[in-house]
């Protein structure tokens, strides 16, 4: 069925795809969070003059015209508005055929064990522990990420000795049992990011995320070719050339993509199979609980080589407003630790019309 109607319903954090088919069929998607609105005047001028008219079949071959035809415009903001389109689609491919995405995909519907994954660095040690020890607690949870370094901070902390401090606080609260990742943003230099990890390898951390500079492959590489335990990264890179690299050299020792910055599910998949053929697992990044974290449910349920957690933000209003009014139905329960893909067709979401209604909405069509 051709596209003949693309709808965006935006806000500048987070913003909504709606494509139409000529049967009437409806999917919806969800553009990369942050600067929605920029995304949707993107899109309605470099992605839906390509995209309408043509079959929601095409999908596959649409994510790769539309980079051609906008050659000039590689980068971030193009793979934004492509996700939104993908993700659509797949909505609506999912409707007509009546079962989940994850099945489309190849996969199943069902549970997926989750990370509690802290944002924060203005918070204490001790304060971090105290947090996951009520988180395990309420919902079960047995994987904890937290943060080091200061966000591009180049060795320079949010404060002396919070870095150091982190592991061992929090360890001696939650115990041998759980899981413990740590997130540097990236931090450190090589240098420092290899004296943190041995102490995040001292006190049983598992996952060490983006050390260094995400742009400088080669500082990335000799904390990985250094340090024993998993070494992870590649949120950022939109660009398949960049994820050649990161899975043809090993950059990293897991995979971390993101599908609404990587430009939606099939790019996604593309960047699973390469991890795959590298021998790496992904454990996506998906930071907050816009729709990310429910494509990357799908996913996860539906790859070979997925990680052995979901990323789960813990952050509420004080840190993600935005979150608020904005799902009619809540696909993010956690219990004993699990989230859950259900049965629903789609992606198994619905947006609140009240929050509709307070957008910026715009419309491109068909006419010929």
């Amino acid at each position: 069925m051709k596209i003949v109607k693309l709808e965006t319903f935006c806000n500048r954090f987070v913003g909504f795809l709606v494509v139409t088919d000529e049967a009437g069929n409806q999917g919806w998607g969800q553009f990369s969070t942050y600067n929605s609105d920029i995304t949707a005047t993107v899109f309605h001028r470099q992605v839906a003059p390509h995209a309408l008219g043509q079959d929601t079949d095409s999908l596959e071959q649409l994510l790769t015209l539309v980079p051609e035809r906008e050659h000039k415009f590689p980068g971030a903001y193009l793979k934004r508005a492509l996700g939104g389109l993908d993700t659509a689609i797949w909505d609506l491919r999912g409707k007509i055929a009546g079962v989940p995405v994850t099945v489309l995909l190849g996969g199943t519907p069902g549970k997926l064990r989750a990370y509690a994954s802290s944002m924060k660095r203005s918070i204490s040690p001790e304060d971090e522990a105290q947090r996951f020890l009520k988180l395990r607690d309420e919902f079960g949870f047995d994987a904890f990420k937290f943060r080091v370094a200061n966000e591009y901070g180049h060795d320079v902390d949010v404060y002396p000795g919070r870095s150091e401090a982190m592991a061992p606080t929090i360890r001696k609260a939650l115990g041998d049992k759980v899981s413990l990742l740590a997130d540097a943003n990236s931090g450190f230099s090589p240098k420092r990011a290899i004296e943190i990890g041995r102490m995040l390898e001292q006190n049983g951390v598992e996952h060490f995320e983006e050390p260094c500079l995400y742009w400088e492959l080669e500082q990335t590489k000799e904390v990985t070719q250094t340090l024993d335990l998993n070494v992870t990264g590649g949120e950022q890179d939109c660009e398949f050339v960049v994820w050649k690299e990161i899975t043809g050299r090993k950059i990293v020792d897991i995979a971390q993509p993101d599908i609404l910055y990587l430009g939606g599910m099939c790019r996604t998949m593309e960047v699973c199979k390469m991890a795959a053929e590298a021998g790496m697992s992904v454990t996506p990044h998906s930071a907050n609980l816009g729709l990310v974290t429910l494509f990357t449910m799908h996913l996860l349920r539906a790859i070979p080589n997925a990680g052995k957690y979901l990323e789960f933000s813990i952050e509420q209003a004080d840190f993600y407003p935005w979150q608020y009014g904005v799902l009619r139905n809540d696909p993010y329960k956690i219990e004993d630790g699990m989230a859950t893909v259900g049965e629903e067709p789609g992606w198994g979401f619905e947006v609140e019309p009240n929050w509709l209604a307070r957008s910026e909405y715009k419309i491109s069509e068909h006419t010929s």
